[in-house]
């Protein structure tokens, strides 16, 4: 039975692809900051119908050394799939420090332990955050510039993190293969009621706590097609040396209002925010200000790699926005 060590078992996108590493007949070793997390983990899949036998859980730091050695004994695959993530930028120091350190510590005790393949999970962040502010269509090509004037920390550091791995793969000319997976915003229920910070934008329309949406244009993917492209990605020699984007459609903000609406959550705005509303807005929410350099802009996304490399199908935006919504309603988190 092969080995896969999952970094971030807790996380809303690493807690799914444990699941379906176990579901499909993998051993799982699983990090967490604190081993008081632990029961929260193994309890969730157990309720989703995942049996926990072949999971082991291990307390492991991005900032540190410790703990890696165990947690990556005998593997033969890495996911390293944590990373800092939330909406508000902290500072740099908690989003890029931590990323690009996680990255060189996957990467070294990877080599060290003499792995077959290792997945990265960067972001759509290390995409469109070019020096190009009128550019409208991206694929992988395409590389946010870490010093552009305005990014956000989270943006820096997905950059920064990817490009340390890149690097690394260059300088050390290691035995494993490394592909990198590129998730625009990614939406989908979670297995714990730790239903993920992507998924707020969703819970905020249907809440009733905003009273307008955004002219904001988002690419959505679901977690569970998140998950799957990075097994794929693991298990397809055609995926070592690439950086695969994951989108299943673009979407206006108020076209997923509207797609809320039809499907009965009726607290959902139906009114679009003009720009100068939201810079006023801005001033006083430093989560929104984070989106006003977003506004009007169009961002199409190629996903063709994942499609025709991996054979990729992932399901239809319009699903994962509904199931999100069923799921925050039935958690009752709203």
């Amino acid at each position: 039975m092969e080995k896969v060590l999952v970094t971030g078992a807790t996380g809303f996108i690493g807690l799914h692809c444990i699941k379906q590493l176990l579901d499909r007949g993998y051993s799982v070793n699983g990090t967490l900051r604190s081993q008081d997390r632990q029961a929260e983990v193994l309890d969730s899949l157990e309720r989703n119908n995942t049996p926990t036998r072949h999971l082991s859980l291990f307390e492991v730091d991005l900032n540190r050394d410790s703990g890696w050695d165990s947690a990556i004994r005998d593997c033969n695959y890495v996911l390293h799939v944590a990373s800092p993530f939330v909406l508000t930028d902290e500072d740099e120091d908690f989003f890029v420090k931590p990323a690009v350190e996680g990255v060189q510590r996957a990467l070294k005790f990877s080599k060290k332990h003499n792995v077959k393949k290792v997945i990265l999970t960067s972001s759509f962040a290390a995409i469109h955050e070019t020096l190009n502010d009128r550019q409208e269509s991206f694929d992988e090509e395409d590389w946010s510039n870490p010093n552009k004037p305005g990014i956000s920390f989270y943006a820096k550091s997905k950059t920064m993190a990817e490009l340390a791995a890149w690097e690394f793969m260059e300088m050390e000319n290691p035995d494993f293969s490394l592909a990198v997976i590129n998730p625009v915003l990614v939406m989908g229920p979670s297995l714990t009621k730790d239903v993920g910070t992507s998924n707020s934008l969703v819970k905020n329309m249907i809440n009733g706590s905003v009273p307008g949406t955004p002219k904001i244009h988002i690419g959505i993917v679901d977690v569970r097609d998140v998950a799957s492209v990075h097994i794929l990605a693991m298990e397809s020699s055609s995926a070592d040396g690439e950086r695969i984007i994951v989108s299943e459609k673009e979407l206006w903000v108020h076209e997923v209002a509207a797609i809320l609406r039809d499907a009965g959550f009726n607290k959902t705005p139906k009114v679009e925010f003009p720009k100068w509303l939201m810079k006023v807005v801005a001033l006083f929410r430093k989560d929104l200000a984070l989106m006003v350099p977003m506004i009007g802009k169009r961002r199409d996304v190629s996903s063709s790699k994942a499609r025709e490399l991996l054979g990729w199908k992932p399901m239809k935006a319009e699903l994962s926005i509904i199931d999100t919504a069923q799921q925050l309603k039935d958690f009752d988190l709203l």
